[in-house]
């Protein structure tokens, strides 16, 4: 075997990878081994000045390959070379270059067989730059210690990540990378791996293996050197919550699928292998969270094709140069077009339609006038003859009965179908053949007899068409629905697999493709679509309640493709609050169409993301701003809009600028500002301006957004400034730390119009104290303060109970979230007690109290006077502390109103004191027991004191997932028994934050704080915010149109049509 190996390969190869001094110390090794071994001496004089090219020979000429081997191995190893040893040991069994070969060849045969020209093969196997820099960033890490880890690939279905995990194992197989890191590469796809029985980790390896005997041993004996491929994570049902004891380390044991990959992410399973996982977009979104606890992930978000792979692609489809260039240039005139071109899969169904239109002497632009047009024209000429105008009957039948199947389909759920529901719809057998040779349907690649379409966006294109040629009552099957139907579940996105559906009904009823459908099938298409489309849009305007239901996006791109004004504008004025999502130009482009018309606006909430590059070194496209600028003029030009919120979006400075000039002007009337996640890549300055000159503002919310010790400054500036108008500023994990209180201790003390102040979920430790010190100057205003998470201890009680004796304004205080324990209980009780403290409300949710804490409450609530709303949820009370807290409430002198006890640890052993208090109470209107665990009993009890006459309760909080169906019986009866009485269950969302249970809520008569950010629970206490935690390492790129539209869940069939 050696002698074969080196023979094949010689020694040179190895010798080539010594250093200078290497090389030397190998000779004088040489000479010493050679001695020892009693073998024939090679003259020291030739050894002394031979090349490595001459050494090699040298050894191959006095040493058997045998000899050669073993003295050369022996050599490397006291040289401190074992690296070279052990490959040398790998490659001479011929496993590695075997299964190299036998990869290279699998995956070029897959190409082969799927692409549909021998061009788009070539581009499948092109490796481009980008791809093979990113693969030697992961493949050879410059940090020795990230040498472990697991990246994940995601992007929307047929974005290209299965070509690009093809890509890497060929440049791995062809040795232009990888190879010196990883000795084996291994590909599974989850859609086959999810029918598989349970198996070992062996034996899922031996399924790829190119020979009957697997060299386990050797796989295994070098984990480091392993790299997992998983592709279609999505498809395969894998929890990676299980616990530790449920997952698998034994490579040789058989488990089911899911556990054995679950295994390798969680690091249990040969931890020091790699892995790379493909996944979608919203698949990502569900794992994100459950990934977090893991080490060493990178992201990369896909972006499918760029420009000059449409150029290629494009290229590879036409028959000549000027005839791509043509196409080309139609496509890229609609933004929509061109990025939905980004899709390989997309990219061909546009660049053959446009071939096929043509091929028939048409103008490639008409196809190009919105999306609708492209797939009509793709349709119409994939079953119109070459050489002929017209259709034959059978065609026409063909296309019908096809369109049938996709309404099932589309209704069903159904994206697989078997040849016996092809003629349920009327597809007998003999059209299959013609059905796939034009490519609208393909062979299912799992299942034998079954088929699927093209891409699920010709699916639901034929759907849509189903409902212009007939009636939807006249369908076979009962779940196809009315057009209105299918137009309201569409607009409120209730299928999430439906992209195009609404898109393509409301497109096809424009004039031109009502032409071509009339020509096409000979007779006059059906009317009734029409009337009920527009009766759905008159419904719209009248019904409030269904605007709120409905998705902006796909409501945009709906009227959008109508291409009438006139119905736009009757649509969008009628819209009191808007939440648009942009993602893409193409959204960019369509919102801004539909948004100029809303005149009727009363809040705006923006999410925009991928529009402007982080690098300023890059173009940045005109038509961009001129979009943005139509947005950014509904502030100026909307007399009604009063609530703008921007989340989790990027703006650059041009951006910025524009998005300033508006909020500035005069006739801005905008009230309430908000900023979530927002990157304001500009001088900070031009942003606080904008409140020293638009007197209209009063309430600023800055959230997850890091602000500098300098923009704090800025901030603190405008807001002392007499003309700034501003009542209400949260900022909530901004960063913020003790350095920056300086500044909002002397704004405080100064400002005579800030009312409202939340820093919650900021490092401000020690800068309490000056605020505190501003807090109790006489000029200070402020009512409500929130420091809900701001890593206070009960070494800050006594200057806040400073504040609550000497302010005559302060109402609302919320110190949740904090380490205060018993001791800052007991002080902040202290001031509590003192009959001119003002506090109405008191947030103290997770604080660390005990049972022992409920003591110092007591005088607080029996002689307070003005205190009527305490929180302290999520405290370890227990039934011996709500015993305590229900005596006092039970007083005649306790005036609270509001008690939250949610996650205090009660059982039903505390429903009789809860009884009493229910009975004997006065004033108590809402309670939270909401995840407590009550048993039937307890819940009898409360619900026999809730039909009480003299209960006062009007609020009840529970937790359904708490409860059992029989005690929602009882809660459900004392309901109807009691027409004043709201019980509110929290069973969608058992992890209901504490802190949403604020008075105003429940309470009519107390003043509501300052607008609550949606910071989560453990946020608020490890700080892990936005702008505070660390960051997962992540790439992203742009990624393909129509985004907001949803390609999310659609099935998958092939990478191409075959």
């Amino acid at each position: 075997m050696a002698s074969s190996f080196f023979s094949d390969f010689g020694l040179m190869w190895y010798l080539e990878e010594l250093s200078k001094k290497e090389l030397v110390r190998f000779k004088e090794c040489l000479k010493q081994e050679a001695e020892g071994r009693g073998l024939r001496q090679i003259p020291w004089s030739e050894v002394k000045k031979a090349s490595k090219e001459s050494l090699a020979n040298l050894l191959t000429k006095y040493y058997e390959g045998s000899q050669a081997w073993a003295i050369t191995r022996q050599v490397f190893k006291k040289i401190g070379r074992n690296d070279l040893c052990e490959k040398a040991m790998r490659e001479s069994t011929g496993h590695e270059r075997k299964y190299r070969a036998h990869m290279k060849e699998k995956v070029s045969e897959m190409w082969r067989r799927e692409s549909i020209t021998e061009t788009t093969e070539l581009l499948h196997q092109k490796i481009s730059r980008e791809d093979r820099e990113h693969f030697e960033l992961f493949l050879r890490p410059k940090a020795p210690e990230k040498q472990r880890r697991t990246l994940f690939f995601r992007g929307f279905p047929k974005v290209g990540k299965t070509t690009l995990l093809m890509k890497l194992l060929l440049t791995w197989a062809d040795g232009s990378v990888g190879q010196d890191k990883f000795t084996y590469v291994f590909y599974f796809c989850c859609r086959e791996l999810k029918k598989l029985p349970a198996l070992s980790l062996a034996e899922l390896i031996a399924r790829e293996w190119h020979e009957p005997a697997v060299p386990h041993t050797e796989i295994t004996a070098q984990p480091e050197r392993l790299l997992f491929l998983i592709d279609s994570f999505e498809q395969l049902q894998c929890d990676l919550d299980r616990a530790e004891s449920e997952l698998c380390s034994d490579w040789l044991e058989r488990r089911p699928v899911p556990v054995l990959l679950a295994s390798l992410l969680r690091k249990k399973l040969l931890p020091d292998s790699s892995l790379l996982v493909a996944t979608t977009l919203e698949h990502w979104q569900e794992l994100e969270e459950k990934l977090e606890t893991l080490e060493d992930i990178q992201v990369r978000t896909i972006s499918g094709f760029d420009d000059n792979s449409k150029k290629i692609y494009f290229s590879a489809l036409f028959p000549n140069w000027s005839q791509a260039v043509q196409a080309f240039n139609a496509m890229k005139g609609n933004e929509q077009l061109s990025y939905l071109c980004e899709i390989p899969m997309l990219c061909w169904v546009v660049g053959t339609c446009l071939k096929l239109e043509m091929e028939r002497g048409r103008e490639p632009a008409r196809a190009c006038r919105c999306t609708t047009s492209l797939y009509t024209s793709f349709v119409l000429d994939l079953f119109t003859p070459r050489g002929t105008h017209r259709p034959s009957w059978q065609s026409q039948g063909q296309l019908r009965g096809l369109c049938s199947l996709a309404a099932e389909g589309m209704w069903t759920d159904t994206f697989v179908f078997p040849e016996d529901l092809l003629g349920r719809n009327g597809i007998a057998a003999s059209d299959i053949p013609a059905l796939l040779d034009a490519k609208v349907l393909l062979r299912d690649k799992q299942r034998t007899g079954c088929y699927t379409f093209l891409h699920l966006s010709v699916q639901e294109f034929c759907a849509a068409l189903f409902y212009v040629l007939k009636l939807p009552h006249e369908h076979p099957h009962p779940a196809v629905a009315e057009v209105d139907a299918l137009l309201v579940t569409y607009l409120e996105r209730s299928r999430k697999n439906w992209i195009f559906l609404g898109c393509f009904l409301v497109g096809l009823l424009h004039e031109q493709e009502q032409q071509r459908l009339d020509t096409f099938f000979g007779s006059q298409c059906c009317q009734e679509v029409k009337r009920q489309c527009d009766q759905c849009l008159r419904d719209f305007h009248r019904n409030q309640e269904f605007q709120r239901r409905v998705d902006f996006s796909r409501l945009s791109y709906c009227l959008f493709e109508m291409q009438n004004e006139t119905s736009t504008k009757e649509v969008m004025e009628t819209l009191q609050e808007v939440d648009c999502t942009i993602l893409d130009y193409p959204d960019l482009t369509i919102s801004s169409h539909c948004l100029k018309f809303c005149r009727g606006l009363r809040r705006f909430c923006l999410c925009i993301q991928n529009i402007w590059p982080k690098q300023q070194h890059r173009p940045e496209s005109s038509s961009s701003l001129v979009h943005w600028y139509q947005i950014c003029s509904i502030l100026t030009n909307n007399e009604h809009l009063q609530d703008l919120q921007i989340k989790d979006s990027i703006l650059n400075e041009s951006a910025c600028v524009a998005l300033y000039s508006h909020l500035k002007q005069p006739n801005c009337r905008l009230q309430s500002l908000e900023l979530n996640g927002v990157d304001l890549n500009c001088e900070t300055q031009l942003f606080f301006d904008i409140f020293v000159q638009n007197p209209n503002l009063k309430q600023l919310c800055i959230s997850s957004t890091e602000l500098s010790h300098k923009d704090a400054q800025l901030l603190c500036h405008a807001l002392s400034n007499t003309t700034c108008n501003l009542e209400s500023l949260v900022l909530e994990d901004c960063s913020l730390s003790s350095r920056h209180c300086e500044a909002f201790a002397s704004m405080l003390a100064s400002s005579r119009k800030l009312k409202q102040l939340s820093l919650t979920c900021n490092y401000l430790e020690d800068g309490m104290h000056e605020l505190c010190k501003a807090l109790c100057s006489a000029s200070s205003i402020l009512s409500t303060l929130m420091l809900a998470g701001c890593y206070l201890t009960e070494q800050y009680c006594p200057a806040l109970c400073e504040v609550l004796v000497t302010s005559r304004t302060l109402s609302y205080l919320d110190l949740s979230l904090n380490t205060l324990k018993d001791r800052g209980l007991e002080i902040l009780c202290e001031a509590l007690q003192v009959p001119h403290c003002s506090l109405r409300s008191l947030c103290v949710v997770e604080c660390g109290f005990t049972t022992a804490g409920c003591c110092y409450l007591v005088p607080v609530l029996t002689h307070s006077k003005n205190l009527r709303n305490l929180q302290i949820g999520a405290n370890d009370l227990g039934d011996a502390g709500a015993k305590v807290l229900c005596e006092a409430l039970a007083s005649p002198t306790c005036g609270l109103q509001n008690l939250g006890l949610n996650g205090c640890e009660l059982t039903s052993a505390c429903c009789q004191d809860l009884y009493s208090t229910l009975t004997c109470s006065k004033s108590l209107e809402g309670l939270n027991l909401s995840s407590n665990p009550l048993d039937f009993n307890g819940v009898a009890m409360l619900c026999e004191a809730l039909n009480r006459p003299e209960c006062p309760l009007k609020m009840l909080l529970m937790s359904k997932v708490d409860l059992e169906e029989d005690s929602q019986a009882l809660l459900r009866g004392a309901l109807e028994r009691n027409p004043n009485l709201v019980i509110q269950a929290s069973g969608d969302d058992p992890e209901v934050h504490p802190r949403q249970w604020v008075p105003g809520l429940y309470c009519r008569s107390a003043q509501p704080p300052i607008p609550t950010i949606s910071t989560s629970s453990e946020q608020l206490r490890t700080g892990a915010g936005h702008a505070g935690k660390p960051q997962r390492l992540e790439q992203s790129v742009t990624i393909p149109g129509a985004r907001s539209l949803g390609f999310s869940t659609e099935r998958e069939p092939l990478e191409e049509p075959r």
